[in-house]
């Protein structure tokens, strides 16, 4: 879910050297000489600046993935996933349920719980996903990929933006840390090309009301991807719920059992 402040240099000076073709001789050659040291230094930094960046860029996002440091066992206070739990969201014409289910899918050796995700847009199913969650022994809540179908007239048109963990380069992030702090930023998912969500930690102190409650101390984050850089969304999560709202859709129910 990306400036950089050129430095001004002062120019270089040189002395007068007095009158008499010699001397001016004399002057242009050392004032050549002074500016071109200064090029030379000038051109080696910028291209030190620049391959220090492009190393940046170049380094490999690479979590480090223990199985035996992960568990099905949700509990994350703003993003808590407990079996037989159904988030219900509505917005304009769009519904979804959210349901986490007591199946589990092992990603990259981790074993996940399995999350149901169903959309509806004027009363018909326009997407069905199964996404994959585990909780680091910190208490961080991992996303390791996603099964999704888009459908139209009850037919799938479109598989894409599925990925997992592990395959064609995809590589898990986090959906929610143990320990969130105003400022943080962290990756969300990383499939190149698919799957790019970022999200930053905007505030831990926030109020929302919506149509199943009123929240306070609600963490606010700001999520966009790189592969929309002109599209950006906050999302709001109340501890010991979860996700209230966000991308235009309101919490209006939470069915457990």
């Amino acid at each position: 879910m990306c400036t950089h402040t050129e430095r001004q240099r002062p120019r270089p000076t040189v002395a007068t050297l007095g009158k008499g073709w010699v001397k001016l001789i004399r002057r242009k050659v050392v004032l050549g000489a002074l500016v071109g040291a200064v090029l030379v230094l000038a051109t080696g930094c910028a291209s030190s600046s620049s391959q220090e960046q492009k190393a940046q860029q170049q380094k490999a996002y690479a979590p480090h993935i223990d199985p035996a440091e992960f568990t099905t066992k949700v509990d994350n206070e703003y993003f808590p996933l407990k079996p037989g739990t159904t988030f219900v969201y509505e917005g304009g014409q769009e519904r979804d349920e959210m349901a986490v289910t007591s199946e589990t899918k092992k990603v990259m050796g981790v074993k996940c719980v399995v999350v149901n995700d169903k959309a509806w847009e004027d009363g018909k199913l326009i997407e069905k996903t199964y996404d994959w969650f585990a909780q680091d022994k910190e208490g961080s809540v991992w996303y390791f990929g996603e099964d999704t179908k888009e459908y139209k007239n009850g037919k799938v048109v479109s598989t894409k933006g599925s990925w997992e963990a592990g395959v064609d380069g995809a590589k898990p992030g986090i959906i929610m840390q143990a320990h969130p702090k105003v400022g943080q930023s962290y990756r969300q998912e990383y499939y190149k090309g698919e799957a790019e969500d970022t999200a930053k930690v905007q505030s831990l102190n926030d109020s929302v009301t919506v149509p199943y409650g009123s929240f306070d101390h609600v963490l606010v984050t700001k999520e966009w991807s790189p592969l929309e850089p002109s599209y950006s969304e906050h999302k709001y999560y109340a501890p010991g719920v979860g996700h209230v709202y966000g991308g235009g859709l309101e919490l209006v129910d939470v069915k457990t059992g």
